[in-house]
């Protein structure tokens, strides 16, 4: 078993770090906020008082916080304290040449880096069915995927550095249209008189059925916008989206949209609701 750090205990990242836990790794954790180490420290895993502190007892460590900016601070903050050979993991969504520049700032110190931004929600992230994009170099991100198997459904390496933040950029604009037409249809039905139950079922069994219209679609049933992927969190990885799509002269015109409206949301200060939230702003009308 591995000595295994993980930065970052929110939604995604606590239940990751309990599948390490489980699967028997020799766990360090740390956290920006205090009190959320505290049930994975119950179950046997340690809690670092420091990134510092973290960096010197483990081989790998993974993380999952937040934007570029906070991903390049705790990972800065780490290398200096790492030992040689020290791998260093993160399943954020970030700008594809951040995580290309961390790679090549770590290289020479003999530290490895690798991009493994997550698809699957908090659901896949409880049950162990997530889905990794994996950018770096491949003996590295080889071995890293032996370690990431607690909490995986599929994880492949799909490039160089910076790779696997591109695809999931691809992904999320999959996820971005797949959400924008089930919350149209949903809102139509309703609008309509239909039943959206059964709207949602029928559909759903047919060819507009899809992971996120049937997920989703069950949050917007329900009318539960408890915190998930926070529209927060999807507007800033749209924005990424739209950034690269500039450099790379492509047109992104559909994740434009569903960006702008979730920006309404946001502006409603509801910036903490799952994306699925989106349906009011069609109800609102």
């Amino acid at each position: 078993m591995a000595k295994v750090g993980f930065v970052g205990l929110g939604v995604m990242g606590g239940p990751m770090a309990g599948h390490l836990l489980k699967a028997g790794h020799q766990l360090t954790v740390w956290n920006r906020s205090p009190g959320k180490a505290d049930e994975l420290a119950a179950q046997g895993a340690t809690e670092a008082k420091s990134l510092q502190e973290l960096a010197e007892n483990c081989e790998i460590i993974f993380s999952c916080v937040g934007r570029s900016e906070d991903v390049a601070e705790v990972v800065r903050a780490m290398v200096p304290h790492a030992k040689p050979g020290t791998t260093f993991v993160d399943h954020s969504t970030i700008e594809p040449s951040m995580a290309k520049s961390l790679h090549e700032e770590l290289k020479p110190k003999n530290l490895n880096f690798v991009d493994a931004p997550i698809t699957g929600g908090s659901m896949g992230a409880k049950n162990g069915t997530l889905t990794i994009f994996c950018g770096g170099d491949h003996d590295v991100v080889a071995h890293a995927m032996t370690i990431m198997l607690p909490y995986t459904k599929r994880a492949e390496r799909v490039g160089e550095a910076g790779q696997g933040q591109v695809m999931k950029l691809a992904n999320q604009i999959a996820v971005g249209g797949a959400l924008i037409g089930l919350c149209e249809c949903l809102a139509f039905a309703e609008k309509a008189g239909l039943d959206i139950q059964q709207a949602h079922s029928m559909i759903g069994s047919g060819a507009g059925g899809s992971w996120a219209f049937e997920n989703y679609g069950r949050m917007i049933l329900n009318r539960d916008w408890t915190p998930g992927f926070s529209v927060k969190n999807q507007r800033k990885d749209f924005g990424y989206c739209e950034a690269a799509a500039e450099q790379m002269n492509a047109d992104i015109p559909l994740t434009e949209l569903v960006n702008r409206l979730l920006g309404v949301l946001q502006s409603q200060g509801r910036e903490e609701d799952t994306t699925a939230a989106l349906f009011e702003v069609y109800t609102q009308s």
